[in-house]
């Protein structure tokens, strides 16, 4: 399907809620692709489905009353329009689903309001380190819909490291919902194993005083969870090669390494990924699947370069450790008052 069928396909009555609901229509500052379309990863055949992501401005009563839509999800034509309050802060914590929106082609923005041109001027505001730990918490997951088959061709050696790559990913975000501690408290690592059947397996060395009980069982949970989660894959990676998404999962690991990568090397958000469209169109056509539709160890070699690249890129960085805070306020203020006081 080509942009201008998807044009003539958004002024069609299937998407009239764009225009109908209250929270858009006018408000609408920006709407653009998103998924396979926005990646140059579609099917050649036009079989891929659409996505819409969009971004709305609150009104002026939900501003003055503190209240936010947040966001308006429309699943028969897989649309999702943020709240511009909620979308600045999904921006500022390098949220890869809402970042991605800062970074398309220009064709593919449908709607772009002058506002928001302002808000794709001043993307780099958002930009920081901290796009690490998003990016490489959406990686694992999509690691973990292969894992089934990662822990027979990498070695359960290997598949410890990759629940371990998860969990520090995951403690990232715990700093900002739990009781603060310092790295030196909680210290993961993977040594010879003791659990029978297991060459190697995680440890913990833990040093904490006088912490909350509360907060510390919450970690522990969603340390768990996560350990838990890769039982799982099993039947979750079983399904994925009866629909023949296997490939497109892999694909889209492979192109959130990328996405970050440039991110930190180059501090551009670069969505659609024409300079590497043949490669990752081999990975989710099949290529580096085996007879069985399962992932090959070529693949593993590829995911493994991308990797070193990855944590080449995040040691060697320019970028803060976090947005500038000042400046995305700033902007926020300055859009809000411009909805108060009814110039927009």
């Amino acid at each position: 399907m080509t942009v201008d069928n998807i044009k003539r396909k958004l002024e069609t009555e299937e998407y009239d809620f764009l225009r109908t609901n209250k929270n858009l229509g006018n408000n609408i500052i920006l709407l653009t692709l998103g998924g396979s379309y926005a990646y140059g990863m579609e099917k050649p055949d036009g079989t891929s489905d659409v996505d819409v992501r969009g971004i709305a401005l609150n009104s002026k009563s939900d501003i003055l009353l503190g209240k936010d839509f947040e966001q308006i999800v429309e699943e028969t034509t897989d649309t999702t329009v943020y709240s511009f309050n909620k979308m600045i802060q999904l921006l500022s914590n390098s949220n890869p689903n809402t970042i991605e929106e800062l970074g398309c082609l220009p064709e593919h923005y449908f709607m772009l309001s002058d506002i928001g041109k302002e808000l794709l001027k001043n993307r780099k505001m958002f930009l920081s380190k901290i796009c690490v730990h998003t990016f490489g918490g959406y990686a694992s997951n999509q690691l973990r819909r292969m894992e089934n088959k990662a822990t027979r061709l990498v070695g359960q050696k290997q598949n410890e490291e990759y629940i371990l790559k998860s969990i520090n990913n995951a403690q990232y975000e715990y700093k900002n919902r739990y009781f603060p501690y310092d790295d030196s408290n909680i210290k993961l690592y993977t040594d010879k194993a003791v659990q029978p059947g297991y060459d190697s397996e995680i440890f913990m060395d833990i040093d904490l005083k006088h912490y909350p009980l509360r907060d510390w069982t919450g970690m522990w949970n969603e340390m768990k969870a996560i350990v838990s989660s890769y039982n799982k894959f099993g039947k979750r990676n079983e399904k994925a090669v009866q629909k023949d998404k296997l490939g497109k999962h892999m694909a889209h690991l492979i192109r959130l390494y990328m996405m970050c990568i440039d991110i930190l090397e180059q501090e551009e958000i670069i969505t659609y990924r024409g300079y590497e469209h043949d490669l990752l169109m081999s990975v989710r056509n099949g290529e580096y699947l085996d007879s069985n539709r399962q992932p090959r160890s070529e693949f593993y070699d590829l995911l493994n370069e991308y990797e070193k690249r990855f944590d080449y890129a995040k040691e060697n960085t320019s970028l803060p450790d976090v947005p500038d805070y000042k400046k995305i306020n700033e902007f926020k203020m300055y859009v809000n008052e411009r909805i108060v006081r009814g110039d927009i």
